[in-house]
């Protein structure tokens, strides 16, 4: 089955570093052009210059903070309307670890801006693009806590769950239009959020980062943790006609941690 990417366009949210940066890379190697969305104007040019080129592909990006929905929105909308959005990668950062017994009513708006509204804010600025085509992929990195909450990501486990009820309301909604959405759910990924809760664990048992992470990792079946890339890969996969009748899924890429439902 045919798994290219050409002629598609894709928007890829905090495509600097981690994550999005692994699933620009893999979606340009299969042949998309790609437009990364993130604060740092200078890692979003050297993203853009290290990104495969297929064919005639042109690669730029769109600097936005996405705490800020409204601007983000009014920023890719004016993008698309001139180059169509075929494919979404929602990643957004955050929010920083903490007890949900001692999360302020200010740190959930926060995170509610800055995970659910702006997902819903740019998937409302690519859909005319995505209709019109009649094709559209809409991949969502959330984490496993949707399935099962992580201890001292309060507001995370919160947040990220109720963006996992959202996607899979809108899967319903526009799959007639021949438009697929899907979640990421990563375990623990080599990644800087990885490393601040590493090492907040770290400090709180006082202990090294390196005897936090053989617990951890004693956790996880394949006995390691991920790397960016491999997450990218189920981006790719997931963005690819060979997914074509995949929507409303949440797909844990963990190493087999969560427990089977």
């Amino acid at each position: 089955m045919d798994t290219s990417l050409a002629g598609r366009r894709a928007l890829v949210c905090g495509a600097s570093q981690g994550i999005g940066r692994a699933a620009a890379m893999a979606l340009a190697a299969e042949g998309a052009a790609i437009t990364g969305l993130a604060r740092s104007e200078d890692d979003l040019r050297g993203l853009c210059a290290e990104l495969p080129r297929a064919g005639a592909a042109a690669h730029d990006y769109l600097v936005a903070d996405l705490s800020d929905p409204v601007s983000a929105e009014r920023l890719v909308r004016g993008h698309a309307a001139g180059a169509p959005i075929h494919i979404l990668v929602n990643n957004a950062g955050g929010p920083p670890p903490g007890l949900v017994t001692s999360a302020s009513a200010e740190a959930f708006r926060a995170a509610f801006e800055t995970l659910l509204l702006s997902s819903h804010a740019l998937v409302q600025a690519v859909l005319p693009g995505m209709r019109e085509a009649g094709w559209g992929r809409i991949i969502n990195i959330i984490s496993t806590s949707v399935r099962e909450p992580i201890a001292g990501l309060g507001v995370s486990n919160t947040i990220r769950a109720a963006t996992a009820g959202w996607a899979k309301t809108l899967s319903k909604e526009v799959g007639p239009d021949g438009i697929t959405v899907n979640n990421i759910l990563p375990g623990s990924t080599r990644t800087r959020r990885l490393e601040t809760i590493i090492a907040g664990r770290a400090k709180a048992a006082d202990t090294t980062m390196e005897a936090v992470e053989q617990v951890m990792m004693q956790e996880i079946p394949l006995r390691r943790f991920a790397r960016p890339e491999e997450l990218g890969a189920a981006v790719a996969f997931l963005a690819s006609p060979a997914a074509s009748y995949i929507t409303g899924v949440s797909l844990p890429v963990d190493g087999g941690r969560l427990a089977s439902i």
